[in-house]
C-alpha cells in the first residue's frame, strides 16, 4: 500500500525503483512527504535511505551504472522530467551531509557565498541572511562577535549547524539531513535536534538519523527501510509505539540491525 498522509505532501516518491548496476537499492518505493513537517527515514545500513535521500535532489546523476525508474514529485512537479532546471531544483532543496564542510573563509563567508553566487549583492540583505540563517540554525548567539572569524576554528559541532546555516541561506523549501549528528557530541546533538523543530515551521525537513533513539525523539512522521524496501510509514508517535510490522517492532527493540 502506497505511504500517504492526510497532510497535503511537499514531495510525492511514486513507485521508485532505483539500482546500482542491476542491483536494486530501493524496490518500488512509494511516499508521500508532508510540507512542514520532519520526516525520518531509517532502518539498518544498506537500506536504501541515504540513495533515496539523494534522488531527491538529484546527487546521484553522475553516478555511472544506475538506473531509475519511477517519479519524484516535488509540489507535483516531476524533478526528473526533460529540461528540469538541476541549479534552481537545488537552490530548493539544501542538503546537509554527515561530515560538516564547511567552506574556506570566515564564518560569514561561509553563509553569504550562495546568495552572492545567486547574484545577491546588496549588503544589507546579506547581513539579514548572515543573521536569520545562523539563528534558524541555533548558532547565532554563538558567534554573533566572531563573524569574521576562519569558519574552521569552530568546533565540530559548530561547524555543522554553520553547514545547515549555509543550506538555510538560499531560503530552500526542503532541507535533506543525511545523519547530520553522526559526529558530534550529546550536547551538539541536542542543538541540532533542538533547531529541527523550529526549522520545520517554514520548511520541509527530511532526516536520516544516526539512531533509533534519535528517530524517535525529532520524528513527525517514520518511514521504515529495509533491504531497499519501504515496510512501514506512520506518525512518529504511533510508529514507536505501536509498529504494525514486526519486522519494524524487532528493528526497533533491537531484535536485528
Amino acid at each position: 500500500m502506497p505511504a500517504q498522509t492526510t497532510v497535503e505532501p511537499k514531495i510525492h516518491i511514486d513507485h521508485v525503483t532505483y539500482a546500482y548496476d542491476g542491483s536494486p537499492v530501493l524496490r518500488d518505493v512509494t511516499l508521500d512527504i508532508p510540507a512542514h513537517a520532519v520526516t525520518v527515514l531509517f532502518g539498518p545500513a544498506g537500506s536504501g535511505k541515504s540513495t533515496l535521500l539523494r534522488l531527491i535532489n538529484r546527487l546521484n546523476d553522475l553516478v555511472d551504472g544506475t538506473t531509475l525508474t519511477g517519479r519524484v514529485l516535488l509540489d507535483g512537479q516531476d524533478i526528473y522530467a526533460r529540461g528540469m532546471d538541476i541549479s534552481a531544483l537545488r537552490r530548493r532543496v539544501g542538503m546537509v551531509f554527515a561530515l560538516p564542510l564547511p567552506l574556506p573563509g570566515t564564518i560569514r563567508e561561509n553563509i553569504i557565498y550562495g546568495p552572492k553566487l545567486a547574484g545577491e549583492r546588496d549588503r544589507t540583505r546579506l547581513e539579514e541572511i548572515v543573521v536569520r540563517s545562523l539563528t534558524q540554525a541555533a548558532l547565532w548567539d554563538e558567534v554573533k562577535d566572531r563573524l569574521d572569524d576562519p569558519a574552521v576554528a569552530l568546533s565540530g559541532g559548530q561547524q555543522q549547524r554553520l553547514c545547515i546555516a549555509r543550506s538555510l541561506a538560499l531560503e530552500p523549501e526542503v532541507l535533506l539531513l543525511d545523519e547530520p549528528t553522526s559526529g558530534l557530541d550529546p550536547i551538539s546533538t541536542a542543538k541540532v535536534e533542538e533547531s529541527l523543530f523550529e526549522l520545520k515551521q517554514q520548511y520541509t525537513v527530511v532526516i536520516v538519523p544516526h539512531s533509533t533513539q534519535q528517530a524517535a525523539r525529532v520524528a513527525d512522521f517514520v518511514a521504515f527501510f529495509l533491504m531497499g524496501e519501504l515496510v512501514e510509514f506512520r506518525r512518529g508517535k504511533e510508529m514507536f509505539v505501536a509498529p504494525r510490522d514486526k519486522r519494524t517492532e524487532d528493528y526497533i527493540t533491537g531484535r536485528f540491525g
